[in-house]
């Protein structure tokens, strides 16, 4: 019996040290590179994946897809840490060659080290809003190496460690990035089309409405639920394609995420679409999605109020629609350089009555147009009605040179007035009024 136990346990010896060799040549062979030279096989496998695409690498990159839209980067990397370098982060599509390193420290990545497109994206002092002021856009030139996956190269940004995939470029690309600048002005919207837009969902069996607005300067969208009850909304950055738009983070329309929006130049609408009938398209719609009744209080028996669009303030306001800022330039270019015009006032149940007033620099003299009121019920307009015109002393007739952005103003299908929910530079609250008729809007301050 002894020399039975004696062989079982020899045996059960004999294989936990096989186990144990076998358990220590796997380890042996997971760590038989020092750490230094596993980072050092990670960079010629990025250096060397840089290099493999025939036409280069694209990147869309979305600094901040909270506040910031995207910029389409094209690179081609070349022997002896050579990049040719483009972007659409302007009108300026050249192609421009500088430097690049795969880096070796904690991990592998990639850096531009010499000044290119990329680092238009990086430098704090060029901002495109005041909020981001000493930010720039956020952007990065290193990048950290995460490796490759369907023929991407994932990186994450070295500051904000944000996800960003260089996709396989193809000679298109390259001759089709200066369009991605063509998109702007359909984005933005051709000073033709109606002023109001909407984002509309449509899961395959309900549609849902949200009014639409967006920035070009940070290439920013904001779209909010117009239906009654409903805190939804849609914030999203925007980057331009040859064909449309792309948006970060997506539309999520019936647990689908919509990116790709398509432009018809047709309707001037951007639509999305997935499967089972989901969409989402941004499209024009002539009139306000949601009417106010903010037009009641300018209305005759009401208290005096007073709105002023004031050049020195308002000029740049971005509610002035294309077609009010080309008035007014027509305007001005009819004045000498001193006699701008400097103030368009509307006035309402005062002790003088209803008035348009025209006030200019230079000591020009105020220009009055005297008005009646009347209420458009259905459209939820204010319609003003020409009585007169005066100077301040005497009785005029029409000046040519007011005559067109005036008209607007006496539009005969009335004006939209909207209190809006954002200030410029002073705490004024900010009405907007905007002709039912054309796609003329004007930025003024309650006074």
């Amino acid at each position: 019996m002894k020399t039975q136990y004696i062989y079982k346990y020899l045996i059960i010896g004999i294989i936990a040290l096989l186990f144990a060799a076998c358990t220590n040549t796997d380890a042996d062979q997971k760590f038989e590179q020092s750490p230094t030279e596993r980072l050092q096989a990670k960079q010629k496998e990025l250096n060397d994946l840089l290099l493999s695409s025939e036409f280069g690498w694209k990147a869309v990159y979305f600094t901040d897809n909270t506040q910031l839209g995207g910029y389409t980067h094209l690179f081609k990397f070349k022997n002896g840490g050579l990049v040719d370098m483009a972007s659409d982060f302007d009108s300026d599509t050249a192609i421009y060659n500088s430097e690049y390193q795969i880096q070796l420290g904690s991990s592998v990545s990639l850096v531009f080290t010499t000044k290119n497109r990329i680092h238009l994206l990086s430098d704090s002092d060029n901002y495109p809003t005041a909020a981001l002021r000493a930010k720039g856009y956020k952007g990065d030139f290193q990048f950290l190496y995460y490796g490759q996956e369907n023929g991407e190269i994932i990186f994450k940004t070295n500051r904000a460690f944000i996800e960003l995939h260089f996709v396989k470029a193809t000679a298109q690309d390259w001759a089709d990035l200066h369009k991605n600048i063509d998109m702007i002005a359909n984005v933005i919207g051709a000073p033709t089309r109606p002023l109001f837009r909407l984002l509309e969902t449509n899961d395959g069996t309900t549609q849902h409405q949200f009014d639409f607005s967006f920035t070009d300067i940070t290439r920013f969208a904001v779209a909010n639920s117009v239906e009654s009850g409903s805190s939804m909304s849609y914030n999203m950055g925007i980057a331009y394609t040859p064909t449309g738009i792309v948006v970060d983070p997506a539309v999520e329309v019936g647990k689908q995420k919509l990116t790709n929006f398509t432009y018809d130049n047709v309707t001037g609408a951007f639509t999305a679409t997935g499967t089972n009938n989901v969409t989402a398209t941004i499209k024009y719609s002539d009139k306000p999605l949601v009417l106010t009744d903010d037009y009641k209080n300018l209305l005759d028996g009401k208290p005096q109020t007073v709105y002023g669009y004031i050049a020195a303030y308002l000029s740049s306001a971005q509610t002035n629609s294309p077609l009010c800022i080309s008035l007014l330039n027509a305007v001005n270019a009819t004045l000498p350089a001193n006699q701008k015009l400097s103030r368009i006032q509307l006035n309402f149940n005062t002790p003088f009555g209803n008035y348009i007033e025209y006030r200019f620099a230079g000591g020009k003299k105020t220009i009055y147009h005297n008005v009646t009121t009347a209420e458009n019920t259905t459209a939820k307009t204010i319609v003003l009605i020409h009585d007169s015109w005066d100077n301040g002393t005497a009785l005029i007739p029409e000046p040519a040179y007011l005559k067109g952005i005036d008209a607007k103003l006496m539009d005969p299908a009335g004006l939209y007035v909207k209190k809006e929910n954002f200030k410029i530079q002073f705490s004024n609250t900010i009405y907007t009024f905007t002709s039912a008729s054309s796609p003329f809007r004007i930025t003024t301050y309650g006074l």
